[in-house]
């Protein structure tokens, strides 16, 4: 790319390189970035006026945000493409690390992937003390390890265990952390990092240690057997219980360091190509990097309307949601009120609040400044009159529609006429409740999951009448929070839920049957799902399920059913993990999960005998029908495409993400595939019956997502 590096040199003879991408938000690293970044080198290396070379980006508070996306999405399909990108990297950083003067890269704001490589490339670093400086390697999150010499040069700066944390678990390194690690040379305020490089250089040359110290990267490590041994023993049975062997990045970059750090550099660069071209184009890489892309569209998305401004958010309810969701608006300095009816549950609800910080204070991503400028950005009332000046008042009341709708007949009196009221119901209908709002076209559905501290996904429900304003208003103030929105139209269990239910629906059907809550949780967790649906039930609640079972079951009576066994379970008092005991009893600090006698005793009238089915059949059963769904979903026009119904369902239902989600999943097996599969189990109901796109798709060879572009632009 033309343009996208400037040279200039100071007058101590101190050059200065800068890399600033035209009409981009961000830099990254691509085959024409690198090449110009070739050509400058050329031109540097030939110069024999200069004495250090800084490096730096043009853009405040962004230095590199890695590899390029669309090369990056290339290399899922078209390793042998990507292949040219990697040798062009390395062949690049080395020549960098080689200039015969010091170097040294100035670091503000995010340094990421390849930014961070080219920054290991140089002989030295400074960062920016700015809270928004990080430095990452964040490969292995999306199928892949560091491929510009990130697994070599690493390790032998900062040491053998700092860089398998960064770089397996794909750790950030802060200011303060970089500057403990040696990964930088000092933190400074970002107005004095050309002054410090400049004073560094000048350091640097008034001996011959930086020379030294390159010889020394240069070569290997010279760890004994013992101490690989027992390091990558650790690291490897560590990165196994983590990842259940589902997920191969990991522990393809552990080989990588293992096999390179005690050869030559260049010896070792050579294995992490090696092992990079090894994950290129795998089936998990590709699914992780297409969740990348969708993840990263969602976060750019634009309805094409201007929100409002949202300077005062309201809550109504300090329950586990309500808590949950007003400090969320206030921990990210918004100021809100939360309201409830009287001082006991108010002083519960601030209780909670606290407690989201203080666990985040407890493993080392939250500070007491933070705790600090939550509270002062959290005021709670038992009066509805705190809402007077909100912009957008929350609803997180008791999941009644009566309740619910007279709480906004009495919001109506309070409420400015350009406040936003959203409902943070996960069942009920928007455009029904709306006719009881004070204005249907600001009325929108906000649903958050629980424990929202640790949710990620937001679903916006519009109502028949909610307007494109109200819509892109929310959508924008979910993002100021650090959630992920997704825009769904009003239909019974939205998204997520409609989606779901079929799922848990089915282990039901199961246990009915005979067949072992046991065996099917353990299929689902073999699966990828983070717990199985019989515990998940547990988890949420049964009377929760209950409740949502009853309003799907009403809005589906075709294919959904309430089992019989959720009310028993009721009428005895099990709630679920809340009350202790449910399908399964539990007890101690940790809730440990055990079977119980008691329950056996209570589901014995709705189980017919014993059956045992495989880990394949079980998850047919399970998720043949919520594919199923989510196929009428789309067909429907509830969410828009499948790659947010995919995130809708890896954000929401912890859908396992190395599958790449629900419905490319569905594509790698095939629509006749999946036909095939559901012709087994037709006779079991409508709730297998193939949904008309799919018999569509099996006709034509076609997919749930269109199939990913091989190329890459130079």
């Amino acid at each position: 790319m033309a343009g996208s590096f400037t040279f200039e040199r100071l007058e101590d003879g101190i050059g200065v390189l800068t890399l600033d991408l035209p009409d981009k938000k961000v830099n990254t690293l691509g085959m024409s970035v690198l090449g110009d970044l070739a050509e400058h080198l050329t031109e540097i290396e030939k110069r024999t006026d200069l004495r250090g070379l800084l490096f730096r980006s043009g853009k405040p508070g962004q230095f590199i945000a890695g590899a390029d996306l669309n090369e990056l999405g290339a290399a899922s399909v078209a390793p042998e493409k990507a292949a040219a990108v990697l040798a062009l990297g390395h062949k690049t950083f080395s020549r960098l690390a080689a200039l015969p003067f010091p170097t040294v890269a100035l670091i503000d704001g995010n340094c990421m992937g390849g930014g961070t490589e080219l920054a290991l490339s140089m002989d030295e670093r400074i960062c920016s003390d700015s809270k928004q400086t990080k430095i990452v390697l964040p490969e292995t999150q999306i199928g892949l390890v560091p491929g510009w010499g990130g697994t070599q040069r690493l390790p032998r700066l900062v040491g053998l265990q700092a860089a398998i944390s960064m770089i397996c678990g794909a750790e950030p390194a802060p200011p303060a952390k970089a500057k403990a690690l040696g990964l930088v040379w000092d933190a400074v305020p970002v107005e004095a990092l050309l002054s410090e490089g400049r004073r560094l250089i000048e350091i640097m040359l008034t001996s011959d240690d930086w020379r030294s110290e390159r010889e020394r990267r240069s070569g290997g490590m010279g760890l004994s057997p013992g101490q690989m041994m027992f390091a990558f023993g650790v690291a490897e049975g560590a990165i196994k219980e983590k990842t259940k062997g589902q997920y191969p990045a990991p522990l393809g970059a552990l080989k990588a360091i293992r096999e390179g750090i005690n050869l030559p550099l260049a010896e070792g660069l050579k294995v992490e190509q090696s092992t990079l071209r090894e994950l290129v184009g795998g089936n998990v890489a590709a699914n992780l990097i297409a969740i990348f892309f969708m993840q990263n569209r969602l976060g750019r998305d634009d309805l094409g309307v201007k929100p409002l401004d949202v300077r005062r958010v309201g809550v109504l309810g300090a329950g586990f949601m309500g808590a949950g969701i007003a400090a969320a608006h206030a921990r990210s300095g918004i100021p809100t009120a939360m309201v409830d009816v009287d001082e006991p549950r108010v002083a519960a609800g601030l209780d909670r609040a606290r407690e989201v910080v203080a666990s985040r204070i407890k493993i080392g991503r939250a500070s007491l400044e933070d705790m600090a400028s939550m509270l002062s950005h959290l005021n709670t009332s038992t009066s509805n009159t705190l809402f007077a000046d909100s912009d957008v008042v929350i609803e997180a009341v008791v999941e009644d529609e009566k309740v619910k709708t007279d709480t906004f007949k009495a919001l109506a009196k309070v409420l400015k006429p350009s406040a936003i009221l959203a409902s943070n119901t996960s069942t009920i209908s928007i455009t029904r409740m709306a006719e009881s709002a004070p204005d249907a076209s600001k009325f929108v559905g906000l649903h958050f999951f629980s424990p929202v501290d640790r949710m990620e996904l937001v679903e916006v429900v519009r109502g028949e009448k909610t307007s494109d304003e109200t819509v892109a208003t929310v959508v924008a103030l979910a993002k100021k929070i650090r959630k992920t929105p997704i825009v769904v139209k009003d239909c019974a269990g939205f998204l997520v839920n409609r989606v779901l239910f079929p799922y848990m629906n089915e282990a039901q059907t199961l246990i009915s049957e005979g067949v072992s809550m046991d065996a099917i949780d353990k299929a689902a967790t073999s699966f990828g799902m983070p717990m199985g649906p019989v515990a998940l039930l547990d988890m949420v609640g049964l009377d929760v399920a209950y409740h949502a079972g009853n309003v799907l079951a009403a809005a589906y009576p075709d294919r959904a059913a309430v089992h019989p066994m959720l009310g028993a379970m009721l009428k005895a008092g099990r709630l679920g993990q809340k009350s202790g005991a449910g399908f399964r009893k539990y007890s101690g600090k940790k809730g440990k999960a055990a079977a119980d006698t008691a329950s056996t005793a209570i589901l014995a009238p709705f189980v017919s005998g014993e059956k045992t089915l495989s880990a394949d059949e079980i998850n047919d059963r399970l998720f043949l029908p919520m594919l199923l769904e989510a196929s009428r979903a789309l067909e429907e026009g509830i969410v828009r495409d499948p790659a947010e119904l995919d995130m809708g369902l890896i954000l929401g239902t912890g859908f396992p993400p190395f599958k790449g989600g629900l419905l490319r999943w569905a594509d790698s097996i095939g629509a006749a595939g999946l036909v095939a599969k559901l012709e087994k189990y037709r006779h079991l109901g409508k709730r297998f019956e193939p949904t008309a796109s799919l018999l569509e798709q099996a006709r034509t060879g076609g997919a749930f997502h269109p199939r990913p572009s091989a190329k890459i632009a130079g």
